[in-house]
């Protein structure tokens, strides 16, 4: 009868046991979930706005002088692992900077060559401004397709570092382009890691890191 008690016992203890971890294991997903809705909500709606600009680093001063965005990170010479502009592999040599200013990000961009480009589309040589508008999506499939829907042409996609990025000719309707770009959790700790460095940023000190 002791065996059977203590054994009984054994098994109602390690139930007991077994429920607690459940309960927290499904606290632990609760949670999850409610933060990864934070990140969406912080980024809902339009997260970056991007400039073609002559040269990064002259842009990048001017930038952190007239509306306080910095530091910015560099990308140069950004390749890819995949790339289609207008059903064509042709890849400009681009570098990029990206930047914080306040909630808003400013992405700054610099062809080094003459192929064809998203950027040439819109600007002529010694022409530069704000070329595009970009939203940061979960459903990257469906806000594409919410684009194709209302007439807009895809102009170029690419996908590097595990990212997926699009690119829309939506001129005739905002007057610049429009990026689509999915989401993983690499680009979300970067970007928080940009927007971390941007609220400790001494303005004073150099606008590329």
């Amino acid at each position: 009868m002791g065996l059977q008690f203590a054994a009984r016992y054994g098994f109602i203890k390690w139930m007991n046991h077994y429920a607690i971890y459940e309960q927290l294991s499904i606290l632990v997903m609760v949670r999850q979930v409610v933060a990864r809705k934070g990140e969406m909500d912080r980024f809902a709606g339009i997260f970056q706005y991007a400039y073609f600009v002559e040269d990064l680093e002259q842009s990048a001063e001017h930038f952190a002088k007239t509306v306080g965005a910095g530091p910015f990170f560099i990308a140069p010479h950004h390749k890819t692992d995949r790339f289609e502009y207008r059903g064509m592999p042709v890849e400009a040599d681009v570098s990029y900077a990206c930047a914080y200013a306040g909630h808003c990000q400013i992405q700054l961009i610099q062809q080094h060559d003459h192929q064809p480009s998203i950027y040439r589309d819109m600007f002529n040589e010694g022409e530069f401004g704000l070329h595009h508008i970009a939203r940061l999506e979960a459903d990257y499939e469906g806000a594409k397709s919410e684009l194709d829907q209302q007439g807009f042409e895809k102009a170029c996609e690419l996908y590097a570092d595990g990212v997926w990025a699009c690119y829309y000719d939506t001129r005739s309707s905002v007057h610049c382009f429009t990026e689509i770009h999915s989401i993983t959790d690499r680009i979300l700790t970067t970007f928080d890691r940009w927007r971390e460095a941007h609220e400790a940023w001494d303005p004073s000190k150099p606008a590329l890191m």
